[in-house]
């Protein structure tokens, strides 16, 4: 998430375009929201499959997310309009949009009374959250503004291990949302090794690294490439490809733990 920090200050400082991009975890890791204090303090030294897992801090707020088996979004864009639960309307047009053409109809949550006390973004939904016709949380947000700058990203919701969730959320496992059959029509395992950077006049594009995948049979490809078909239609967006420079990564490093 880094890289999330250092393309919102780029782009504040007129440096960088616009941003969307996609990317998964080289490992399970937890990410605590900006201003959330209280956390179990087991999490600090859990292990999956003989691999400690990683905790780390978002930019931004909301709760603590597991990303396992999930694709993490992020949008840096600017001069978004009206208030904030406004501006994330706005930006998740593209994936409600996105997913309807994948076959999943998403709608947008509302928050429950307990969402201040749980420690688990996914344990609840509010309006900034995406949400299946059965109530059942798919994809978190939470916003960081600077400005007039807004970076929003979120975690998609795709093959987490529901024994890991259980484990680190003290929690019954869960059921797995069914993803249309499409999105399961092969394995893939390992990423292509490969990072590009789309970028246009109000943003830009990044696909997925290589990385290990913890889960089987979700088609990556099909569900980037969809989602940013949306963006282009949604927001009327032209994309080039423009890779980080090894000076850009150097003083991504530097925003550390992010």
């Amino acid at each position: 998430m880094a890289i999330d920090r250092w393309l919102l200050e780029q782009h504040l400082l007129g440096n960088h375009p616009p941003t969307l991009r996609f990317y998964i975890w080289s490992s399970p890791t937890i990410s605590l929201g900006y201003h959330q204090k209280k956390y179990p303090l087991h999490w600090e030294n859990l292990t999956w499959k003989g691999q400690k897992l990683d905790l780390v801090r978002r930019p931004t707020g909301g709760r603590a997310v597991l990303h396992q088996g999930d694709l993490t979004y992020a949008v840096v864009t600017s001069d978004v309009p009206g208030s904030r639960i406004e501006a994330y309307k706005k930006i998740c047009t593209f994936l409600i949009q996105g997913w309807q053409k994948l076959g999943l109809d998403l709608h947008y949550g509302t928050a429950g009374r307990g969402y201040i006390h749980n420690p688990n973004c996914f344990g609840t939904a509010t309006s900034a959250d995406l949400i299946l016709p059965d109530r059942t949380k798919f994809i978190g947000s939470a916003q960081l503004r600077k400005g007039n700058v807004i970076l929003q990203h979120g975690s998609i919701r795709l093959k987490p291990d529901p024994e890991l969730f259980a484990q680190v959320f003290d929690a019954e496992p869960f059921t797995l949302v069914k993803l249309p059959d499409i999105l399961e029509s092969y394995g893939l395992e390992t990423a292509n090794n490969r990072l590009e950077e789309l970028s246009s006049e109000k943003f830009n594009s990044q696909e997925f690294s290589s990385q290990e995948f913890n889960f089987k049979k979700v088609n990556l490809e099909k569900i980037v490439n969809t989602l940013v078909d949306s963006a282009i239609d949604c927001f009327g967006i032209k994309f080039e490809i423009n890779p980080l420079s090894e000076l850009e990564w150097q003083n991504i490093a530097k925003f550390g733990n992010w």
